[in-house]
């Protein structure tokens, strides 16, 4: 068979049914990143079309009814490129995959109703939500002027009546809604909607929704058997299939890495029904990309491209940001984040929703890339500082693992706080035991917390945090306004750490600030230092460094230097000295002193250096292969090229150190 009959084929249900289907369906929900992960399944828009091609026009498939495609939500946000367009780049990518309906999911509308009905104006499609009502738009009528339902049409005649439906608990996640929005129970609304479906003729009928798997479920069991024939559901991230008070509930994982192919066949004997093959797609490294999607990637990308290849650090130890880790235990990248927003605003504590990781993957040993960081966390809300008392810091630790077993992004990531719980205890008083600083919660005292600007306006259920600017009782210390976004807080952690390795001297305010920061952070082995420029690691003892890199120096002048040219550094600071001069009476944000730009050292100008030598080449060679040997160990790759080359180990960047985190037993499952 070729790629594209079995790669990443995997079937999730089987009726036993053979033969030319009555009905061919695809679905797919939760897209976010157009181009491919690192890995498998890798994903990308651009396997994904090709899939889509072949499942539309395929030879095979030439006698079958024509495929009709679903959509479950959230496409517009949150990602890379949707800090810069808003949502728009999605639009020709959900047009050219032939989507022939879609329900609302949250982040659709995270850049506000206007803007997602421009977005859906072109569209080639229509967007449904029939349980979310907005009275300012006139009686019954959906938010967004979306509408309740529509008639779909199958090349051989057969009418599929489609339901949109969406759950309670995503409408407090969203940043911007209209006022007095009604939202009406899934169950009633499908009970009312399915039978009117059925007078205009639909045989089949098909709920798309944006809810967690439990509630699709709740919707299943709570509906009278055959009022629908399947449930395809967004929000969660994963892929699961299970039939519940005998309907089909579906959802079909994300980011374009997995679609479900369904034949649906009328039941034999002309029973009413219907019976369903339902095929999962992984989209895999070997499906070829599509010619055409891969020409809209590149023009959606190129512009950006050099700036987001650009290295701003790296990591010693996998970084855990995956969905099922984030979102219900702890987790390395959680403390990481957590502790740096920490030790940024000097807080007592932090604390983080899971959901605001959104990498969703490990991210393995090596080179962390802006594009990595601002993939990871895209939203457009700064980390505040808040002074809450001990009670709202508990509320806001129920709250976050209320909605356990589903993967809800509200579970919470933190520092300086540890705290246990019991899933099967009921929602509300499910904590064992809560501490800041290794003491017990004073529910009375006030602690100062860094958190989320999100998360501080009440949103995913964290009232207990809301800030009196919007109608709270908690204090702000430092508002929206004046905060800083958790990509810029780690962009500029890790410039810190080459700013530490290149600059001749710390400027007043560069120590206060960042000084602090790296003793905090880094007190327990976090930061390893990387090792000399060109000690390789002896063969007899893999991962042993060689005259490893000094750590960080304290000096006479209260300057941390990074051991790169120790006594360089002795020199210049008894020069100081001799000048009564101190680099603290110097402050960054001054250009007027070019001495801050300039090195003592004599530098290279590698545009009108000469021609190198095939030694030089060779040596450069050497090295870069230690680079690309170091990372495969890490990441469990073998490549016999490298392994032929032997005696020459391996090599560690000296550019800055790499992270090390590590989990802590802040989270405690009981």
């Amino acid at each position: 068979m070729s790629t594209l009959d079995s790669d990443g084929l995997s079937v999730t249900y089987t009726s036993d049914r053979t033969g030319a289907p009555d009905l061919r369906l695809i679905h797919y929900n939760d897209v976010y990143h157009v181009e491919s992960g690192s890995a498998e399944p890798i994903g990308g828009v651009s396997r994904f079309q090709s899939l889509m091609n072949y499942y539309r026009t395929h030879p095979r498939f030439a006698d079958e009814p024509n495929i009709l495609t679903f959509f479950s939500g959230d496409a517009f946000n949150p990602s890379l490129e949707s800090t810069i367009t808003k949502g728009r780049h999605m639009v020709p990518f959900l047009n050219k995959a032939g989507t022939d309906v879609a329900c609302v999911g949250n982040h659709d509308l995270d850049f506000g109703v206007a803007q997602f009905r421009h977005l859906s104006g072109q569209c080639h499609f229509p967007w449904l939500l029939a349980n979310v009502l907005d009275p300012a738009l006139g009686d019954g009528v959906p938010i967004a002027d979306c509408g309740k339902t529509c008639m779909l049409t199958s090349s051989n005649g057969i009418k599929i009546g489609v339901i949109g439906l969406g759950e309670r608990e995503w409408l407090g996640t969203i940043n911007s809604l209209p006022p007095n929005l009604i939202y009406q129970s899934a169950s009633k609304t499908a009970q009312e909607l399915a039978p009117q479906l059925r007078k205009q003729g639909a045989e089949l009928i098909v709920v798309v929704s944006h809810q967690r798997e439990p509630n699709d479920c709740k919707l299943a069991n709570n509906l009278s058997p055959g009022t629908v024939d399947i449930i395809l559901g967004g929000h969660d991230h994963y892929y699961a299939h299970s039939v519940v008070n005998g309907t089909h509930v579906l959802r079909s994982g994300t980011d374009f890495k997995q679609l479900s192919y369904i034949e649906a066949f009328r039941k034999l004997g002309g029973a009413p029904g219907w019976d369903f093959n339902i095929t999962r797609r992984d989209v895999v490294r070997s499906i070829p990309e599509d010619p055409d999607t891969m020409v809209m990637v590149g023009r959606l990308t190129s512009s950006l491209a050099a700036k987001l290849e650009k290295p701003v650090g790296y990591t010693v130890t996998p970084l855990d940001g995956r969905f099922t880790t984030v979102r219900q235990r702890e987790s390395n990248l959680g403390n990481f984040v957590c502790d740096l927003m920490r030790y940024y605003y000097a807080a007592d504590c932090a604390m983080m929703a899971g959901g605001t990781i959104r990498g969703d993957q490990i991210y393995p040993p090596g080179i962390l890339r802006l594009k990595d960081l601002l993939n990871c966390f895209p939203f457009e809300d700064p980390v505040v500082l808040i002074r809450v008392r001990g009670q709202a810091l508990l509320d806001a630790l129920e709250n976050g693992v209320s909605q356990l077993p589903a993967l809800e992004g509200r579970f919470t990531q933190v520092s300086n706080i540890s705290f246990g719980f019991k899933l099967d205890a009921p929602s509300g008083s499910r904590i064992t035991f809560a501490r800041v600083g290794g003491e017990s919660i004073d529910l009375e005292r006030h602690y100062v917390l860094a958190t989320r600007g999100y998360m501080a306006r009440g949103k995913d259920g964290f009232s207990s945090l809301l800030v009196q600017s919007e109608g709270g009782k908690v204090e702000e210390l430092v508002d929206e306004e004046n905060g800083v976004l958790i990509s810029t807080i780690l962009r500029q952690y890790f410039m810190s750490l080459k700013v530490l390795g290149k600059w001749q001297r710390w400027s007043a305010s560069l120590h206060r600030h960042w000084g602090s920061v790296h003793r905090n952070l880094h007190n327990e082995g976090w930061l390893k230092p990387p090792s000399a420029a060109a000690s390789p690691v002896s063969e007899k003892a893999p991962g042993k460094r060689l005259n490893p890199r000094p750590g960080l120096q304290r000096t006479g002048r209260q300057a941390y230097y990074y051991g790169r040219f120790s006594q360089e550094v002795e020199q210049i600071s008894a020069a100081s000295a001799a000048n009564g001069t101190s680099s603290d009476d110097m402050d960054s944000d001054s250009d007027e002193d070019p001495e801050i730009l300039t090195s003592p050292r004599s530098m290279t100008n590698y545009v009108t250096l000469p021609a190198r030598s095939s030694a030089e080449e060779e040596h450069r060679l050497q090295l870069a292969r230690r680079v690309v040997r170091k990372w495969m160990r890490h990441a469990g790759l073998q490549s016999t090229n490298l392994n032929m080359m032997d005696g020459e180990g391996e090599f560690t960047p000296a550019w800055t150190s790499g992270i090390s985190p590590r989990l802590e037993g802040r989270i405690v499952v009981e």
